[in-house]
């Protein structure tokens, strides 16, 4: 039980440290062209416009631009999607998981929007969703195996 306990400080320390750094990223970092913001609103409300987009002419925009805004925004909410069973409640469902990604990344969004300094995007929404999903499974599927591993080690005893 104290193994547990110790387990949920820490998870609770690293989302913590995460979402600081998630924020600043996604909201104040010079090197996303943050501090500059916009003289309007700027939206993008139809699914998968962006994604096709970057796919369809990825030749013709830079590699680091088509990687950052595909594969970024999965990678960057995968951590969110793990660690969230930790942070609410250790026995959450996948469908809870994805609800609370799709919350906290229109809520990133939305200040995006409001702030003038990105574009709320619903292509965003759509692959920080499926990256707390992906991080959530991945986080489920390790946690079998070291269940699996524990009770194997239990048993050649």
């Amino acid at each position: 039980m104290k193994k547990r306990k110790i387990i949920r400080i820490i998870s609770r320390i690293c989302f913590i440290i995460y979402m600081l750094v998630l924020v600043y990223f996604l909201l104040l970092s010079d090197g996303f062209g943050r501090m500059e913001g916009y003289s309007s609103y700027r939206y993008n409300l139809i699914p998968f416009q962006e994604i096709i987009r970057f796919i369809k002419y990825h030749a013709y925009i830079d590699f680091f631009s088509v990687v950052i805004n595909l594969l970024g925004n999965v990678l960057a909410f995968m951590p969110f999607g793990a660690l969230i069973r930790w942070v609410v409640d250790r026995k959450i469902k996948w469908f809870q998981a994805t609800g609370y990604t799709f919350l906290f990344s229109l809520c990133v969004e939305l200040l995006q929007l409001v702030a003038k300094v990105g574009v709320f995007d619903v292509d965003d929404l759509i692959l920080n969703t499926l990256g707390g999903l992906i991080g959530f499974w991945i986080y489920y599927l390790l946690l079998l195996i070291n269940r699996r591993s524990e009770q194997n080690e239990g048993k050649c005893i």
